[in-house]
């Protein structure tokens, strides 16, 4: 066993990664906002780094940090009655992006096409996001405004899974250890 998988399992790196992590997905989300007037949300790149959490680091980091931090930025950004909302529908993203990509990724797995994968974690994504964010909206604004954000919502999934694993092969591409941080 390496320094670094040795490293990886401990508990202070865990924090570290959660932390990092949700600050990389609040930076993310709040940077670049797009506001959908219908819904009284906003479009964003949180989901970029939802993926790329779910690729590189496991189901339970990006369940944790993609709850926090896509929730912090929606209280920073004035978008505090979604917070609740997206902390869930996030974080189970996230944490189901994550379970279905582990399972791809298998050595016995029949499907080791990196499009393929992409793909189908696109699709479980796209789907939480996009169902949770109906029903929030439904609950917030309406059933008729909350189905004008489901194009948007759809949209930013593909986004998220061509930047997030874009991000992620880059980053195992530059530090190839990396890849014992999944957990």
């Amino acid at each position: 066993m390496s320094r670094t998988e040795k490293f990886s399992d401990t508990l202070a790196f865990k924090i570290a990664s959660i932390v990092v992590l949700s600050a990389i997905v609040t930076i993310f989300t709040y940077v670049v906002r797009i506001p959908v007037a219908p819904t009284g949300g906003n479009l964003n790149f949180s989901d970029v780094a939802i993926f790329f959490a779910a690729f590189t680091f496991g189901p339970i980091p990006a369940l944790i940090a993609s709850a926090i931090g896509t929730a912090t930025a929606n209280l920073i950004s004035g978008y505090a009655q979604w917070a609740p909302f997206t902390f869930f529908i996030r974080g189970l993203e996230g944490f189901l992006i994550g379970v279905v990509y582990n399972i791809l990724i298998r050595e016995n797995s029949r499907i080791n096409n990196i499009f393929l994968q992409s793909f189908l974690c696109f699709l479980v994504g796209a789907f939480v996001m996009v169902t949770g964010y109906f029903i929030a909206g439904t609950f917030l604004v309406g059933p008729g405004a909350a189905l004008l954000g489901v194009p948007g919502d759809i949209v930013q999934a593909l986004v998220g899974v061509v930047g997030g694993m874009s991000l992620a092969v880059a980053v195992k591409k530059a530090y190839p250890p990396v890849i014992y941080f999944r957990w």
